[in-house]
C-alpha cells in the first residue's frame, strides 16, 4: 500500500503517467497497476482519464489529502524508530535473584537483544540479600527478586506472580497418596536454599505458620543442586514451577499433591532513585510490566 500511495500522489503532483513513472524509476504500466490496485483497494475510481488532461474525482482528492498525511506519518514513524534503536546503546547491568535469573530472566534477555542488538548486557546471579544490596550500591542499575526487603533507600514493585510447590524424587512415598495434608508433612527430610535466599525465607515461613518439625534440613545454594539431590534421596523441597518445570517433563521429579490451597509468592523489580529516568532501565521495566500482575 506504501508504494501505491506514493505513486499515486506523485501522479496527482505532475499530472502525467510517463513523468511519474520517470520520477519513480517505475515502467509505465507498473504505474497503471498501483492506481488500479488503490481503486480496487477503496471501490472507486480515482481518475477521469482524457487525451487531454488527467483529473482527479471528488474520492481521488479525498485520497490525496489523507495520502499525504499517511505518507508523512509513516515516514516519521520510521525515522523515530531508527532513531530509537540508534541511540540505545550502551551497557544494561543486571542483578536477578536464583530463581528469576536461571528461569525467567532469559525469554527477556533475547527479547531486549532482538529489539536492540547494539546495547549490551550483563547479568549478576546471587540470593535476594545479596542483589538487593548490589542494587543499593550502585553495582547493578536493577535487580529482580523474589523475597522481600525492608530496603526504604530503593524504589521496588511486583511483576510476576510465582507458584511454590513442594517436590520430591518419584520414589519418594508421599508422592504416591492422591491427597497430603500439613500432619503428613511432620518429620520429613527438607533440602532447602541458603539464608538471605527468598526460597528459603518462604519455606521458614511454611514450616514456622505450620507447626512442623523437621527431621533434617540440608542447605544447598543453587537450585539445580536441591534438584539433583532430590533425584537421588527421600527429601523434600520447596521450589518455583518455573524451577523444576524440564524436571516435570522428563518425568525426573514430582510434585507432592498436598491437601491445601496454592502458595504464591511475588517477583519484584528494584531500583535506585536515580536511575528512575535511566531509558536502559525502563526497557527492561516495560517488557517486564507486561507480565504484572
Amino acid at each position: 500500500m506504501y508504494e501505491e500511495l506514493k505513486t499515486f500522489i506523485t501522479l496527482v503532483e505532475v499530472k502525467n503517467f510517463t513523468k511519474t513513472a520517470d520520477i519513480l524509476h517505475l515502467s509505465q504500466p507498473s504505474v497503471s497497476l498501483h492506481i488500479k490496485n488503490l481503486e480496487k483497494e477503496f471501490q472507486t475510481k480515482l481518475f477521469i482519464r482524457s487525451p487531454k488532461k488527467l483529473q482527479m474525482t471528488p474520492t481521488g482528492e479525498l485520497l490525496y489529502d489523507r495520502a499525504k498525511k499517511m505518507i508523512a506519518l509513516y515516514e516519521q514513524t520510521k525515522q523515530d524508530i531508527l532513531q530509537h534503536h540508534d541511540c540505545v546503546k550502551g551497557t544494561l547491568k543486571i542483578g536477578a535473584s536464583f530463581t528469576i535469573g536461571e528461569y525467567v530472566l532469559p525469554s527477556f534477555l533475547f527479547a531486549l537483544q532482538n529489539d536492540y542488538p547494539d546495547l549490551h548486557l550483563e547479568v549478576i546471579i546471587g540470593n535476594t540479600k545479596e542483589i538487593v544490596e548490589l542494587v543499593r550500591t550502585y553495582q547493578t542499575d536493577i535487580g529482580l527478586i523474589e523475597g522481600q526487603t525492608n530496603e526504604k533507600e530503593l524504589t521496588v514493585y511486583p511483576f510476576m506472580q510465582d507458584e511454590l510447590v513442594i517436590v520430591a524424587s518419584n520414589d519418594h512415598p508421599l508422592v504416591h497418596q492422591q491427597a497430603v495434608s500439613i500432619n503428613d508433612l511432620q518429620n520429613q527430610i527438607w533440602i532447602t536454599r541458603e539464608l538471605g535466599s527468598g526460597t528459603r525465607e518462604y519455606f521458614h515461613h511454611f514450616i514456622r505458620s505450620n507447626g512442623l518439625k523437621v527431621k533434617s534440613l540440608m542447605i544447598i545454594s543453587s537450585n539445580q543442586g536441591i534438584k539433583e539431590t532430590l533425584m537421588r534421596g527421600n527429601g523434600l523441597a520447596f521450589l518455583s514451577r518455573h524451577v523444576i518445570e524440564r524436571e516435570l517433563k522428563q518425568g525426573h521429579l514430582s510434585i507432592v499433591c498436598l491437601n491445601h490451597p496454592p502458595f504464591y509468592r511475588t517477583f519484584s523489580y528494584l531500583y535506585a532513585p536515580t536511575m528512575k529516568n535511566n531509558k536502559l532501565v525502563h526497557l527492561l521495566i516495560d517488557l517486564l510490566e507486561q507480565k504484572r500482575l
